[in-house]
């Protein structure tokens, strides 16, 4: 019989590299060294008050010409529930306002060292691009794209999905199947806890595959049923700094104020006289603030009490369409705290 060769010249060589040039697996694809090499940058959020280096923002523009003169008698504002657009203030939008007020709060990051990605064109007949936080998760070494629960903006995910790869940075996940989440019902509690809306906007199915997202991580994820149509966690709960947010307990059920107080959390309470906005804020470093003109005096003190210094935007003209400052910056990169 004659002899058969175990392997071909070609295969013993091929396995031969592949032995010498192995699979590395570590370190792992969030290391700094990782990304940095690979990616560009050390992207990635693993908290809500470290110092902010890069965020993703959308200045307004043509897309709120889909906003027309329908008023919603009942409620106040206005929409076409035919056409899904609808605008919560009870003047029109103000372009021009709304492109001063987040000119300023850009001015106010680039002031602050932090870099300002922008989304560049708005996804076609969808107004609220401006909201970018609700698209986009940051977390440790890359981000996750959402998926938008309402008609009026779904669609804002492909820009932003655009941005971040033009920005080179890593997308660990985009959630899928009847899945909804938006990034307003998400915090960053400290580097191995977040926490999460349950509500209208955010499934129990959307919580899923975020949850699964974050368990890879080794982040433990916190889910707080929010009380009816309330939709978004950072309309209730906020970050200032290290074991330090503000809160309003009047929005929040009472076993995560109790798991706060238990874990020795400093809260600072909004006052009733406070505009809602107030809490709508953004952490650019530990006890930093960009915040509302409208704080009210209380609540001025008892930030000044704690420790947290304020920079003062007025973004009123944007609020009007129903989100803030927090709502207006998607995180990408912080440092770890």
């Amino acid at each position: 019989m004659a002899h058969l060769p175990a392997m071909s010249e070609h295969e013993y060589r091929e396995n031969k590299f592949f032995e010498i040039f192995g699979s590395v697996p570590e370190p792992a694809f969030e290391s700094e060294a990782e990304l940095v090499d690979g990616w560009g940058r050390n992207w990635g959020v693993s908290n809500d008050v470290g110092k902010l280096r890069a965020v993703l923002m959308h200045r307004p523009g043509d897309e709120l010409s889909v906003v027309k003169n329908r008023p919603l008698q009942e409620i106040g504002g206005f929409g076409d529930p035919d056409e899904g657009w609808y605008w919560m203030g009870k003047t029109m939008p103000d372009l021009p306002a709304m492109q001063k007020a987040h000119d300023a709060l850009t001015a106010a990051l680039k002031a602050e060292g932090v870099d300002v990605i922008m989304v560049g064109d708005a996804a076609k007949g969808r107004m609220k691009q401006i909201f970018t936080r609700d698209s986009v998760i940051g977390v440790e070494g890359g981000a996750i794209v959402t998926r938008l629960a309402r008609r009026v903006r779904r669609g804002e995910e492909l820009p932003v999905t655009r941005a971040l790869a033009n920005a080179g940075c890593p997308i660990l996940a985009t959630l899928n199947g009847t899945a909804v989440f938006e990034g307003g019902g998400f915090a960053h509690i400290d580097a191995k806890t977040a926490v999460c809306s349950v509500s209208v906007a955010c499934n129990p199915e959307g919580v899923a595959q975020v949850e699964r997202v974050l368990n890879g991580l080794g982040v433990t994820l916190i889910k707080v049923p929010m009380p009816g149509y309330r939709i978004h966690i950072d309309g209730s709960f906020m970050m200032v700094d290290v074991e330090t947010a503000i809160v309003n307990k009047n929005e929040l059920p009472y076993v995560f104020i109790d798991y706060l107080v238990k874990r020795g959390m400093k809260l600072i309470e909004l006052p009733p006289e406070d505009n809602a906005f107030s809490l709508n804020c953004l952490a650019v470093a530990p006890g930093r603030l960009i915040m509302h003109t409208t704080t009210s005096p209380r609540l001025a003190d008892r930030l000044d009490q704690a420790g947290i210094s304020i920079i003062e935007v007025d973004y009123e003209a944007v609020e009007l369409g129903g989100g803030g400052i927090h709502c207006s910056t998607a995180p990408l990169i912080r440092d770890p705290i």
